[in-house]
């Protein structure tokens, strides 16, 4: 499984997500991130397996942490 990194949010609460080497986009909420996962070939992720612990490195907050 590719490491996942969600950075800390944005100015404007994005935040930018890290599929192994390669950025995939700007998140805005977790809905996002589960798309972004999807489109990597981890198609069954769901979001509330996003707090499991080793799935995703959220730096600067979890899941619950967007914008200002």
């Amino acid at each position: 499984m590719p490491q996942v990194i969600v950075y800390p949010p944005a100015e404007d609460g994005g935040r930018r997500v890290r599929v192994g080497p390669a950025f995939v986009g700007m998140a805005y909420t977790v809905t996002d991130v589960v798309e972004f996962l999807r489109s990597a070939g981890l198609e069954d992720v769901e979001p509330e397996d996003l707090s499991s612990a080793g799935l995703v490195e959220w730096r600067g907050g979890g899941p619950d942490a967007w914008g200002r």
